[in-house]
């Protein structure tokens, strides 16, 4: 099989990002994105992220997670904590976070560490989950070999009759992590792939430096 892609092009002209238009705090820039392109790029899942961890087996993987809150301290998300990248990030806590929000032409990389949030914090986020979704989430044994998808629609339609007229508690393997980050690129398409990248890095007085990068 092959398909020569050389002939695919786009031009990227919806916007710029100057250096000296922007905050010294990234987390502000991050905010000033994440609400525009929710506003005015619907389409676009605003908060669907690339999270990139190291494996046990050393090798890294990439896949699509929700962010489910943001703070100045870092960002949130929700997952098994015994699933393969539960299990890689309690192993290697380096990892990369990635947005790409084609609508507006724009991409933040996100380096951070990933540790697990308090449990009253996974508590109060599990209770808010619609009912189906707190059940699936005891049902799935996260990354684990499944025969069929009969078992696990089984094994949902047997929990929701043990668990019905009963309040549904956190499971202790399931919960958030936050990603506390050391670095955040704001990138911003250009015609003539002449495109606006602006790095923050935290330095070792916890003050965030920023430049532009060549593209």
């Amino acid at each position: 099989m092959e398909k020569d892609l050389s002939n695919y092009r786009k031009s990227y002209e919806k916007g710029e990002l100057l250096l000296k238009d922007t905050p010294e705090n990234p987390f502000e820039l991050f905010r000033t994105w994440f609400n525009d392109v929710d506003k005015h790029f619907p389409e676009d899942e605003t908060n669907a992220m690339t999270l990139s961890t190291i494996g046990v087996d050393g090798y890294p993987k990439s896949r699509v997670v929700l962010l489910k809150k943001f703070t100045y301290e870092g960002f949130i998300f929700y997952t098994n904590y015994e699933s393969e990248k539960g299990n890689a990030i309690q192993h290697n806590p380096n990892v990369c976070l990635s947005f790409f929000w084609h609508g507006a032409e724009r991409q933040i990389i996100i380096k951070g560490k990933a540790t697990k949030i308090a449990d009253n914090l996974s508590d109060g986020y599990f209770e808010s989950r619609p009912r189906g979704s707190q059940l699936g989430a005891i049902a799935s044994n996260q990354s684990s070999i499944v025969e069929n998808r009969i078992v696990l629609e089984q094994k949902l339609k047997q929990l929701e009759v043990d668990y019905e007229g009963k309040t549904i508690e956190r499971p202790d393997f399931w919960g958030g992590f936050i990603v506390k980050p050391i670095s955040i690129e704001f990138w911003q398409g250009r015609p003539n792939r002449l495109h606006d990248r602006i790095l923050y890095d935290l330095d070792a007085q916890f003050n965030w430096v920023k430049n532009r990068l060549s593209p």
